[in-house]
């Protein structure tokens, strides 16, 4: 393998997903490998990092992350941010979180984790003011940005639930919309399981605020309805499909195109049409209806 070859099938392959088969996730890491003894740029290191986290492979992210931090990359730094925040490898560090984070003075997203801190109380002591200042002063940074990939969901969200505590449910229900719309986009291009998470705990919130209108409703509309018993139909290409939600054992569990799902997280992470994960198509989908 040469680094040309190396470069031109991490092009080809590049994916942040579980959809890589087997064979071309070993082709896509192994080129990323060789680049890393050949070049030693942290871009790759993060790359494959970035690989092995999609997968939950949260030992060889913090390998590769680590190995690209110790060259200043910023990218790096902050994913170790997380691992420790969220103990990905089994412990919690919210000290080394706190310093990963903190370190990075002009990253928008490690600021909104530094803040997060604050707020909760994790390594410093808890300052819900200083949590609103940081958000209120990020909401400003984000607020006209309009790429997907900027982190305007994560601060229109936490700018949403400063209002609602603030009784300012009308701007909240704007500010979430507003959220949901943009991370949807992201989605469609990374279903990446953080940003899926984000959606569900921001559908969960936003229907706190107002009712769910069932005349108006598209995918990421599920994440509320199917909590409960409830046929959804709609169409893809002209044909119509049909997502049930049925309780058993006070459990509830999801019938989708044949296919059970335990919960709607393993929906979400799991319905496809023809190999197309829904979450991937879901601008494509329409005509949302509950069957009564």
């Amino acid at each position: 393998m040469t680094i040309k070859e190396a470069k031109e099938i991490c092009a080809k392959l590049e994916c942040y997903d579980e959809t890589l088969s087997e064979e071309d996730f070993f082709l896509y890491t192994e080129a990323l490998g060789f680049l890393i003894e050949k070049t030693r740029k942290p871009k790759y290191m993060v790359a494959l990092g970035g690989v092995y986290y999609a997968r939950k492979d949260f030992d060889l992210t913090l390998k590769y992350y680590e190995m690209a931090a110790d060259l200043g990359s910023e990218p790096a730094i902050e994913g170790l941010g997380y691992i420790w925040y969220y103990g990905r490898t089994g412990t919690v560090d919210y000290e080394k979180a706190f310093r990963y984070f903190s370190s990075l003075k002009y990253n928008i997203v490690a600021q909104y984790k530094v803040a997060d801190m604050y707020k909760n109380g994790y390594y410093v002591a808890k300052d819900y003011n200083k949590y609103k200042q940081i958000i209120e002063r990020l909401y400003e940074e984000v607020k006209d940005m309009e790429n997907p990939f900027a982190p305007v969901p994560e601060i229109f969200t936490r700018f949403a639930a400063i209002r609602t505590k603030e009784g300012k449910n009308d701007e909240a229900i704007h500010l979430y919309c507003e959220a949901k719309d943009v991370l949807a986009q992201r989605i469609e291009e990374n279903p990446f399981f953080g940003n899926l998470t984000i959606m569900k705990y921001l559908i969960k919130n936003l229907y706190e605020l107002k009712d769910l209108d069932l005349k108006h409703i598209n995918l990421f509309d599920l994440y509320e309805l199917l909590t409960k018993p409830v046929k959804v139909s709609f169409k893809y290409d002209g044909e119509e499909f049909v997502v049930e939600s049925v309780e058993e054992d006070g459990e509830v569990v999801i019938n989708f195109d044949g296919k059970w799902f335990r919960n709607v997280d393993d929906f979400f992470a799991k319905a496809s049409i023809d190999g197309m994960r829904l979450v991937v198509i879901g601008w494509e989908l329409y005509d949302f209806g509950v069957i009564l």
